[in-house]
């Protein structure tokens, strides 16, 4: 389905953006100030910023070229402020170099699947809705979920469900997709969701749904997220000026520990224990925004169930690398 002709505006309701306003204001007023995109999704926080102040410019970032057609729909009304690349987020330096900069001012990420996929039907991204078992974010690269489940090998199989969606049956479920697949293709989702059903103890069943973990584990292996996001977070921090800031809102427990990980690491004195003075080339890169991490309100979550999940972590630039 194209929705390329509605109203991005009614489509997505952006994730905790009042925070991220909060966090990004005090470097988004600096006079020329670039704030990253990194995961633009349909725009609607890149469209609070630019509209927030006049002097900001975005440049967004996305690898899904239906969500860059649609925010750009929903930006172009501010001109050259608004600046779309298509690639994906670990692409980020490359991006700011071809718009023109050297250095950045912020950085929000977004991470995960965004409304759109979720609600595309024919994408494969939801369990609930029988489709093609496509989950490309950009669908134009790369193999489909249904061809990793053709052709990857049971142990290969059983490493993706259990690194990407910690599932403790990924085990049973591996040996289970082999079965079916050698009977008849498993190319939609629901096919999929049966063999994984069959494959379940009842106890199990009654408990959680048995494709949330699996189809999870083979979004992230399809779209590479976290071998992304492990090089996207170190250079988004690398571009930020002095005081600048990054925002990452997290999805899953995998994500939240590779951002916490990196932003927790630079923010830590290198100096060596026992030192008596620390150096200033010891003193800390980077100082956290947050205590742990932020969850969203109880009324957010009811209005926007999608923000349930989500777990927010900022950092700010104290010094330049050495």
């Amino acid at each position: 389905m194209d929705d390329t002709t509605q109203d991005p505006a009614e489509l997505h309701t952006p994730v905790l953006l009042e925070r991220c306003l909060e966090l990004l204001a005090p470097v988004a007023e600096r006079p020329s100030a670039v704030i990253v995109d990194a995961t633009l999704g349909m725009g609607g926080h890149s469209a609070a910023l630019l509209e927030a102040h006049p002097g900001l410019t975005v440049i967004g970032l996305d690898r899904d070229a239906e969500a860059l057609a649609l925010a750009g729909r929903r930006l172009e009304r501010f001109g050259d402020r608004a600046i779309l690349v298509h690639t994906i987020y670990d692409g980020i330096v490359e991006a700011v170099r071809g718009a023109g900069f050297e250095r950045i001012d912020g950085a929000l990420f977004d991470l995960g699947v965004s409304s759109l996929q979720l609600d595309e039907a024919d994408r494969g991204f939801a369990y609930a809705q029988d489709a093609p078992l496509d989950m490309r974010m950009d669908q134009g690269v790369g193999p489909t979920a249904a061809e990793i489940l053709a052709e990857a090998p049971e142990g290969r199989l059983r490493a993706i469900f259990e690194r990407y969606g910690e599932e403790p049956l990924a085990a049973r479920y591996a040996r289970a997709i082999i079965a079916a697949r050698a009977e008849a293709p498993i190319d939609r989702s629901g096919r999929l969701v049966d063999v994984l059903q069959a494959a379940t103890p009842a106890a199990v069943r009654d408990q959680r749904h048995p494709a949330k973990r699996v189809f999870q584990a083979l979004r992230v292996e399809v779209n590479g997220e976290l071998v992304a996001l492990e090089r996207a977070i170190p250079a988004a921090l690398s571009l930020l000026t002095l005081g600048g800031r990054l925002v990452a809102m997290s999805y899953q427990s995998l994500e939240d520990r590779l951002v916490k990980r990196e932003l927790v690491s630079r923010s830590r004195s290198t100096a060596p224990a026992g030192l008596p003075v620390e150096l200033p080339e010891h003193r800390p890169e980077f100082a956290l925004l947050t205590r742990g991490a932020e969850l969203a309100g109880d009324d957010e979550r009811e209005r926007n169930p999608r923000s349930i999940p989500v777990r927010l972590r900022a950092a700010e630039r104290l010094r330049e690398a050495r």
